[in-house]
């Protein structure tokens, strides 16, 4: 298995209106995971046994370190521990430490070296394995994902360095610089691009689908929520929109139509 996104999280200061928020815009299910611990909500893909993302209230001690709500994605390393070494000796850091979640699999909490947050995960498989992925850009999917990032070529070479992923391809946007679309093969997953000079972070974002952006957008600002920028044409056709959440977490949109 390759090194790609396996899982995609919300931390958030409202679960609760954060659920409604995201059943709302993207037409997400939600149940709740089980933990005996903690709270912990699995979002599904509507139609499937999928589950789409997960939630968790943001801990004392993260409120404590002013940690703003956000999403984070995880991404599939068959060694945790090692990876995570990886990334503090090639000048990155490590979050928290490879620790073990039982029944559900190890993980860490890396940053890299420009500081963008990013998590590494080796799952459990379930008993008669994973249940039917819905097909590609299936409303409440994640489908791309993005870093902004003070250093675009540097962190081009980290990647492939750290998960193999290379790039297919950049694509010139003038005065922003370009744009690196890196992917496990030939296919993209994702790009990487220089941050605006006023974002505070480096940082990844990720787009999930739905079915009508415009519908969509109307949705996020019925609800509460921001749009950030947008609704914009891309190359492969699809429209894009960044949004803030009501509790303020930045979160992507795209779809194949308006």
């Amino acid at each position: 298995m390759s090194s790609e996104f396996v899982w995609y999280e919300l931390l958030t200061t409202d679960t609760a209106a954060a659920e409604a928020f995201y059943k709302d815009v993207i037409g997400w299910s939600a149940r709740d995971g089980g933990m005996p611990d903690f709270s912990y909500t699995l979002f599904c893909v509507s139609g499937f046994e999928t589950y789409a993302a997960g939630m968790m209230a943001l801990n004392e001690e993260m409120l404590a370190r002013n940690v703003p709500p956000n999403w984070s994605g995880y991404v599939y390393v068959e060694d945790v521990d090692a990876k995570a070494a990886a990334f503090a000796a090639e000048g990155g850091s490590i979050n928290v430490p490879a620790m073990d979640i039982p029944s559900v699999g190890r993980f860490a909490v890396v940053s890299d070296p420009q500081g963008a947050v990013i998590c590494l995960f080796n799952p459990i498989m379930p008993e008669g394995g994973m249940p039917e992925a819905p097909p590609a850009k299936t409303p409440g999917t994640f489908g791309w994902c993005e870093l902004y990032t003070s250093d675009a070529e540097a962190a081009v070479a980290f990647y492939e360095k750290m998960f193999g992923w290379k790039e297919t391809s950049t694509m010139d946007m003038g005065p922003m610089g370009k744009y690196h679309l890196f992917g496990p093969g030939e296919e993209p997953i994702g790009g990487i691009m220089k941050k605006p000079d006023d974002m505070p972070v480096s940082a990844w974002a990720y787009y999930i689908y739905v079915d009508g952006l415009d519908a969509a957008i109307e949705r996020v600002k019925n609800g509460g929520g921001q749009l950030l920028n947008g609704p914009m044409d891309v190359p492969d056709g699809a429209v894009i929109a960044q949004c803030l959440d009501p509790q303020g977490a930045y979160f992507c949109l795209v779809s194949d139509s308006r």
